[in-house]
């Protein structure tokens, strides 16, 4: 069996679970052509939590969903549950345009990252005109268990080294970017990515997806429709020294989940397509629970002339009733780079030992042969 593609860490196909749909070259959001993708992952430093020194666990990821040119996206956004942040999806909804690079990363980390961004767009001159506003789109995961969070570690040259890094095609996954600390489902979690392929009348579209998953409890895991939760009780996932006063119950977390298309879509139609992600969430163990930060945001790469400041614009569309391959490849996508997520994710030690461990892929392997999932 052959583990490693690209020159990547393993991933779940490679390991042998099944997934439904056909994927794409790179099996990425990087399969949408012209969306580039950018990490910057910062891992120093262990043993007890020094605010300001660490241990640091975190970084950055960003999504150019036109590489470094800046010509705006239809695009919208949706919550599952809203416990956490998406800076500037305000404006996505009301203009129905994304104009800027999507960034994720750390809880307490939003602010500079935005900020960095917008310095980012001077020294680059992303927008040609004299004078502009713009309200960059930055979205978080909690990272605290593993990473000095309130030691605010993200600075400028992390979100500036994202940016200029970003690239089209093959892509890492499990601990990078702004995923680096993060823990899924009863193991360690992180970032993932898949992509679909599918056929409209005479045409073809992909869907891709890129997750940041830091969500669940062990006990929901569910892979190809196994329990795999529930037949790992007895393996340790984490160990975590929490204060005696931590109200942190197991499950508690968030998922970001980005959503890129070439097909052509009006933004309440990506509305439509975001509000398909917790379905893709449910088939792993996702339930969207109180303390967590479900949110997504979907854009479509197609209709390049679309965004005008005087002129008309003529766009074109999908119908409605040519959607559902769409909303099924977004199910689909998103299932996959959640589960690619956690089988490229290593196990990490970080602040005051506490430690997340890799999900054992012999194990789950042989739990799917045993449920005959795979041969």
């Amino acid at each position: 069996m052959q583990l490693f593609i690209f020159g990547q860490k393993p991933r779940a196909r490679d390991i042998g679970i099944p997934f439904s749909g056909t994927i794409g070259k790179f099996n990425a959001i990087t399969d949408v052509k012209g969306v580039e993708v950018g990490y910057s992952t910062i891992i120093s430093g262990q043993g007890k939590n020094n605010i300001g020194k660490g241990p640091v666990r975190t970084g950055v990821t960003t999504i150019l969903p036109r590489g470094r040119n800046n010509n705006p996206v239809f695009a919208n956004w949706y919550s599952l549950n809203g416990n956490g942040e998406m800076t500037g999806t305000t404006w996505v909804t009301e203009s129905g345009f994304l104009e800027t690079p999507i960034m994720i990363t750390n809880t307490n980390s939003v602010g500079i990252v935005r900020d960095a961004v917008l310095k980012w767009f001077i020294d680059k001159h992303w927008y040609k005109e004299d004078w502009w506003y713009t309200y960059p789109v930055v979205a978080e995961t909690y990272d605290g268990f593993l990473n000095d969070i309130y030691g605010f570690q993200i600075q400028e040259k992390n979100v500036y080294e994202a940016l200029n890094t970003a690239k089209s095609g093959k892509l890492q996954e499990g601990n990078v970017g702004g995923g680096t600390g993060m823990m899924c489902l009863g193991f360690k979690g992180g970032t993932g990515t898949s992509s679909r392929i599918v056929k409209i009348g005479d045409d073809e579209y992909t869907v891709g997806a890129l997750v940041q998953t830091n969500f669940g409890r062990k006990e929901s895991l569910t892979i190809s429709g196994v329990p795999i939760g529930k037949e790992l009780d007895d393996t340790i996932g984490s160990e975590l020294k929490l204060p005696s006063q931590s109200y942190r119950k197991e499950g508690d977390g968030s998922i970001i989940v980005v959503i890129a298309t070439d097909a052509p879509l009006l933004p309440h139609q990506l509305k439509r397509i975001a509000s398909r992600v917790p379905l893709g969430i449910g088939k792993v163990g996702g339930y969207g629970m109180n303390s967590s930060g479900d949110i997504f945001i979907a854009f479509s790469t197609a209709n390049p002339e679309a965004f005008q400041r005087k002129d008309l614009s003529t766009v074109k569309s999908l119908p409605n009733d040519s959607m559902d391959p769409l909303f099924e490849a977004t199910v689909q996508a998103v299932e996959e780079s959640i589960i690619n997520a956690m089988i490229a994710a290593e196990t990490m030690e970080g602040v005051n030992g506490n430690k997340s461990y890799a999900l054992p892929h012999q194990t789950v392997i042989d739990i799917l042969k045993k449920y005959k999932r795979i041969p």
